[in-house]
């Protein structure tokens, strides 16, 4: 996810999907016991509770500032389908044998998917904005974003690796682009060729000892060969991108990172490891070794799948032709 530069760190966003899923599982634990399968009525108030209060409440500690009706009502809207989904049958059963209930639970999700539908129409007319990006904005209005932003990094990184086969690289107008995938590509390809070995030798071992588990390995393993062609293939159609107001870091699909050209302070070459090395360096050049250092002024924040944000003062990565780059970089941001 691309690099922001907030007014104050952002809220962590771990707690806020970890906590209320606990939560749930907890409760869900709880009304499978005989004491609530004895008191039907009761079990099925506690369950709606816990469900809809951990679901606001996940809403209010993941939000920056105050939740718009439009997600409150979605999170009320999913809390009535897990609420009937995930019940046990004395709790259905209770829940079926009140029409005010379904009604209910209809009713919030038709009104979500409603006003999802027409947010998500008015996404889609937007301009200036590319396709995808707002095909996933549009799918984000109905779905859940996360399980939409998944779902889309998991589609990109199968049509990268088994769907695309040359072409022009990812090149939005207006932006230049720099490669840095000949130092990276050949020490990867390695890495993907030692796997593949070791993947062979690894299910043929199994397989004498149980055929179920050398083929649950096996898929497993495959997927990771996937991914990890994918990820070689993407270090050349995502190329590092310098822009009229903005530097784009792009490492594959594991690092896209916008620094505004205001926030760089200053451009160094002479990287030492101690510099690369630091906790406040965002090091971008995975297995090569750096050879443009950006200092930017303020830190800049790294938003990172269920763990807490990151700020960086530096950010280190490698182009293939560092000279031309760095004429235009500091052309950019100069004064």
């Amino acid at each position: 996810m691309p690099l922001a530069v907030p007014a104050a760190p952002p809220r962590p966003r771990l707690l806020a999907i970890v906590l209320p899923a606990v939560a749930i599982g907890l409760a869900a634990l709880v009304v499978r016991t005989p004491l609530a399968a004895a008191h039907p009525l009761a079990a099925a108030l506690f369950w709606s509770w816990v469900v809809a209060d951990s679901a606001l409440l996940g809403l209010l500690a993941g939000t920056d500032g105050r939740p718009t009706q439009a997600a409150i009502l979605a999170r009320l809207a999913g809390a009535g389908v897990v609420v009937w989904a995930a019940a046990p049958i004395p709790i259905r059963e209770m829940l079926s044998a009140n029409p005010a209930c379904g009604v209910l639970t209809i009713g919030l999700v038709a009104a979500h998917l409603a006003i999802g539908a027409v947010r998500a129409h008015r996404l889609l007319r937007q301009r200036g904005e590319e396709p995808r990006l707002r095909l996933i904005s549009a799918l984000s209005a109905i779905l859940p974003p996360a399980l939409v932003r998944v779902a889309a990094a998991e589609l990109a990184i199968i049509h990268i690796a088994l769907l695309r086969w040359g072409g022009a690289v990812d090149v939005p107008p207006g932006s230049c682009a720099f490669g840095y995938h000949r130092h990276l590509a050949p020490i990867s390809i390695a890495l993907l060729v030692l796997s593949s070995i070791e993947i062979g030798v690894g299910h043929l071992v199994l397989m004498h000892f149980s055929r179920t588990a050398a083929l649950v390995l096996m898929g497993i393993s495959l997927f990771g060969l996937i991914y990890l062609v994918g990820l070689i293939k993407s270090f050349r159609y995502r190329p590092i991108l310098l822009g009229p107001t903005t530097l784009r870091v792009r490492a594959g699909f594991l690092i896209d990172v916008d620094v505004p050209h205001a926030v760089i302070a200053s451009v160094d070459t002479g990287i030492a490891g101690e510099v690369v090395r630091a906790p406040g360096t965002l090091n971008a050049a995975l297995l090569a070794w750096p050879n443009v250092v950006l200092h930017v002024d303020p830190p800049v924040w790294r938003h990172r799948a269920l763990r807490t944000p990151r700020s960086y003062d530096r950010i280190a990565f490698r182009v293939d032709d560092p000279a031309p780059f760095l004429d235009r970089l500091r052309y950019a941001i100069a004064p």
